[in-house]
């Protein structure tokens, strides 16, 4: 061997990466918040917790990616939104211990960086975080020629929130208690091995005319994963809500029991809602049954809040008043298995 190697040779490019921590940095200063301290680009991510306001705060974090999605991103080279969505798949499960988000690291990895494209995931992770009111105080860009292939790349997140420790949810869920849906914006960030392959079969390509709107196939299925930290964190400091639920992977039918205390179970009214195109067009194009749709996808409901009945009417009136679609779901009854009455489809 007669020339001498570099790592470049190797294929990590450790210039393109000092060159995107400083063009990052900018990003994570527009989402200082309370607690945020100038620590980007050192080897460990600072924030100062007492300068939150928290009395007696329990931690809260979560760590989440966004599936398959990404898949498509790459595949149609559009990346503007997926930085939004690994941050709420993140944000959005704090909330259902009740906690408040403040900050959030990311993973970017890849084959061979490329700049521009990282740079555009990271801007609307920076946007997704500034709409959470949380801090991207960090996160770690790894370049791995022979792991990824040339154009892949992969995303994690990870979030942190604290909640006072009374406040811990879920709490105090009994019989009788209402379940209240708050309304999705799309698929989110589940489901999308399923959805590409009735993408397939269904001889569509990301650039087609949507089937169920007047939009391209791509815009609707890359809306973003909806964050719900803006009405979620006010209404818990004005009405007692007793458990929150993220629809994810295993859509209703394997979320809502995950907070419910043992004996207890949810009563779900199917007919209570208007499931939206884009899943009816799904489950249609799939010949999905309606069992499967409920295991898969969260078919409009996003987010699930639990509280007493006396409170009902007080939620209504907050998530109402500042133009959120609420869906009235059903009940915690007693049992072990969830139930349906009516029809989804």
């Amino acid at each position: 061997m007669t020339k001498r190697l570099t790592y470049a040779d190797a294929g990590v490019n450790i210039e393109a990466g000092n060159a995107l921590v400083e063009k990052i940095k900018p990003l994570a200063k527009s989402t200082t918040r309370p607690g945020s301290l100038d620590s980007l680009g050192g080897f460990g991510a600072l924030f100062d917790l007492k300068q939150t306001g928290f009395s007696d705060p329990i931690l809260v974090s979560a760590t989440d990616g966004v599936g398959t999605k990404l898949k498509i991103a790459i595949e149609s080279g559009n990346y503007s939104t997926i930085g939004i969505d690994l941050v709420a798949m993140c944000v959005n499960d704090l909330l259902c211990q009740g906690a408040e988000p403040l900050f959030f690291l990311d993973y970017f990895a890849t084959g061979n960086l490329k700049v521009d494209t990282a740079l555009e995931v990271i801007t609307g992770i920076s946007k997704g975080c500034k709409e959470s009111g949380c801090a991207l105080i960090g996160g770690e860009t790894a370049e791995m020629p022979g792991i990824y292939k040339t154009g892949d790349f992969d995303l994690a997140g990870f979030a942190v929130g604290a909640v006072e420790r009374n406040l811990v949810l879920p709490s105090d869920i009994s019989e009788n208690d209402v379940l209240l849906g708050v309304s999705s914006n799309g698929i989110h960030s589940n489901g999308f091995s399923l959805v590409r392959k009735i993408v397939e079969l269904s001889k569509l390509n990301w650039n087609s005319e949507s089937p169920f709107s007047d939009k391209s196939l791509i815009e609707e299925l890359l809306k973003p994963t909806k964050l719900y930290v803006d009405c979620v964190v006010p209404l818990l400091k004005k009405v007692k809500i007793n458990g929150i639920v993220h629809i994810t992977g295993g859509g209703i039918l394997e979320n809502i029991p995950r907070v419910l205390p043992n004996g207890l179970t949810a009563s779900i009214k199917l007919e209570n809602w208007d499931i939206p195109e884009v899943f009816r067009w799904l489950s249609q194009s799939g010949q999905l049954t309606e069992l499967e749709m409920l295991k898969t996808f969260n078919c409009g409901v996003g987010l699930v809040l639990i509280t007493k009945q006396y409170n009902e009417q007080k939620v209504l009136d907050f998530l109402n008043d500042i133009g959120e679609n609420v869906i009235p779901l059903g009940n915690v009854i007693k049992g072990s298995k969830i139930s349906f009455s009516g029809k989804l489809l």
